[in-house]
C-alpha cells in the first residue's frame, strides 16, 4: 500500500507580545493570509488526510484551525505536547507508530524538525533542493513511499510536491 505524509511548518507567529511563552504565540497577520493560501490548496489538490498530529503550540493549533484541516478530516486529530520541542529524530519515531492501515497523515510542526526530516525522508525529487535551502513557515511538503509507516526512514520517500505561501500567491486561482 502506499503511503503520503504532509509535512506541514506551522505559519508565520506574532512577537508582538514579548511577555508570552514561545508556546503561546499566535499567528501574526501574516501567518493568517499564508493559512488561506494553504487552505485554497488543499482544496484543489483534494488534500484529505486520515490523521492529523499537530503540535501543542498555540501558532501550530491555529495554523491547523485556519488552514481549514480540522474540518477536513473524518478520522483523528491529535495535539500532542511532544510535538512542540520534538527533534526529526523524534518526529520520524512518532510516525513510525501510526497504524498501517492509514495511509495519509499530515502532521503540523516546527523548524528545524519539519525541515529536517522532509530532507532526511526525501530520497529525490526536483524541489527537494528548494526544501533543503528553506523551509519557510507555512510550506507544505508531500512526500509518498510504498510500505507501512514503520519502514519510514532515510531517503525512503519521494518528494512529490513542496509549496511555499509566496509561490501560491503568485498562482493564478
Amino acid at each position: 500500500m502506499s503511503r503520503t505524509l504532509y509535512l506541514l511548518r506551522h505559519a508565520k507567529s506574532s512577537w508582538d507580545d514579548p511577555s508570552l511563552p514561545d508556546r503561546e504565540r499566535p499567528l501574526a497577520p501574516r501567518g493568517r493570509r499564508a493559512c488561506e493560501l494553504i487552505a485554497s490548496y488543499l482544496d484543489r489538490e483534494h488534500i484529505a488526510p486520515e490523521l492529523l498530529l499537530c503540535s501543542s503550540a498555540t501558532r501550530s493549533r491555529e495554523t491547523l484551525e485556519r488552514a481549514g484541516l480540522a474540518s477536513r478530516i473524518d478520522s483523528q486529530i491529535l495535539i500532542e505536547d511532544g510535538l512542540y520541542v520534538a527533534t526529526a529524530a523524534d518526529l520520524l519515531a512518532r510516525l513510525r507508530l501510526v497504524d498501517d492501515e492509514v495511509a495519509l497523515v499530515l502532521l503540523v510542526g516546527h523548524h528545524p524538525a519539519i525541515q529536517d526530516l522532509a530532507v532526511c525522508l526525501a530520497s529525490g525529487g526536483e524541489k527537494r533542493g528548494d526544501l533543503a535551502r528553506k523551509f519557510p513557515t507555512a510550506a507544505l511538503a508531500t512526500l509518498t513511499w510504498s510500505g507501512g509507516w514503520a519502514s519510514l526512514g532515510p531517503a525512503a520517500a519521494e518528494l512529490v510536491a513542496f509549496v511555499t505561501p509566496r509561490e501560491l500567491a503568485s498562482r493564478p486561482r
